[in-house]
């Protein structure tokens, strides 16, 4: 019997951890639901959900091949379904990837012999694929893809310099809700930030690109190595997204600061021609001797003191965080520890 494992439930969670090590993973540090299989008082079976993905799959070594797998597996859908969430996604070693096929799930991409992202319907990424393509324009297409968390001038900068050089951009903004300032403020806060540009289509993400906060990183051994298996990942999947699109540059903004941006953009670089798309770095916008940057944008709301950096913002943004409706996302940002990307 699947019973759920409460997170304060120190024993149980100790056994978690140890039958995730003995598979050879970690437990994810994003998870909200995870339950299990016990055998007397042992742990034998194991696995989690963060929102509608499911990781963290594990079955004691003596007991493979008793379906207790499949098992937890189909709880989890079933919490899922609870949810209302009907599609479903999950991330797994390249070995495992037919065990899953067999349960329903559909390869979306995979990164050489790390990973492979999964989903659990049969034309979920053909149909989002279908449905970007009757977006596509003729001329010379590019594309930027930001969080925009929050939405500044050095935001705005990059996409200008790119409606300047394309016919057409498509701009797509990161749908997942992965920190304080929730999709729908961003995504109104790209909208009308770039209003004037029209030559640039505005995209929802929607569940294919994914946020480097939630990553899976239980199976790969250390930071860099998620780091770039998160790169690679998202490159290969844009890569369908571009050919979609007739999209053939790719725009990102140079980072000076943060160690992971500058790691995904060297494989960007490395990665983006092998699929037609040229990579164009462009040099970071500056505020007098400063990088205009989002982290530096949430580090001052962070402190209290939003009016150091007006001059990065936009007139919409700036107008959104001096409004009565930003003060719940001002407090939450607040409340956080770390505000900045490193």
């Amino acid at each position: 019997m699947v019973t759920s494992i409460s997170a304060a439930d120190r024993r149980a969670m100790e056994q978690v951890d140890a039958l995730l090590e003995r598979a050879g993973i970690r437990r994810d540090r994003h998870l909200d639901y995870t339950c299990g299989i016990f055998d007397e008082n042992e742990l034998v079976a194991t696995g989690s959900c963060y929102g509608n993905t499911i990781r963290c799959l594990a079955v004691s070594g003596d007991r493979r091949g008793e379906g207790l797998l499949n098992q937890v597996v189909s709880h989890l859908m079933e919490v899922q379904a609870q949810r209302g969430n009907t599609h479903v996604f999950l991330y797994t070693k390249v070995s495992s990837a037919r065990f899953f096929a067999d349960l329903g799930f559909y390869e979306i991409a995979r990164v050489d012999r790390e990973l492979v992202f999964m989903e659990n319907r049969r034309t979920g990424f053909s149909d989002y694929c279908r449905a970007l393509a009757k977006t596509r324009r003729e001329g010379l297409s590019s594309a930027v893809v930001m969080n925009a968390n929050p939405f500044t001038k050095g935001h705005l900068h990059l996409v200008e310099t790119a409606a300047a050089e394309s016919d057409t951009v498509h701009l797509f903004v990161l749908s997942e809700e992965a920190g304080p300032i929730p999709f729908a403020v961003r995504r109104r806060l790209v909208r009308q930030g770039v209003a004037h540009l029209p030559n640039v289509i505005c995209h929802d993400s929607g569940p294919y690109i994914i946020s480097a906060a939630t990553f899976p990183s239980y199976f790969l051994k250390d930071e860099e190595t998620v780091s770039a298996a998160h790169a690679k990942l998202d490159l290969t999947v844009f890569g369908y997204v571009a050919r979609a699109l007739g999209v053939t540059v790719r725009y990102v903004g140079q980072e000076p600061d943060s160690g992971v941006t500058a790691l995904y953009n060297r494989i960007m670089a490395e990665r983006l021609p092998e699929v037609g798309v040229a990579c164009r770095v462009i040099p970071r916008l500056m505020a007098g001797d400063r990088v205009v940057s989002a982290s530096t944008v949430r580090q001052a709301i962070h402190d209290g003191k939003l009016a150091a950096v007006a001059d990065m913002l936009p007139p919409a943004t700036a107008a959104y965080f001096t409004s009565p409706e930003a003060e719940l996302v001002i407090r939450a940002i607040q409340k956080q520890k770390e505000v900045r990307h490193h």
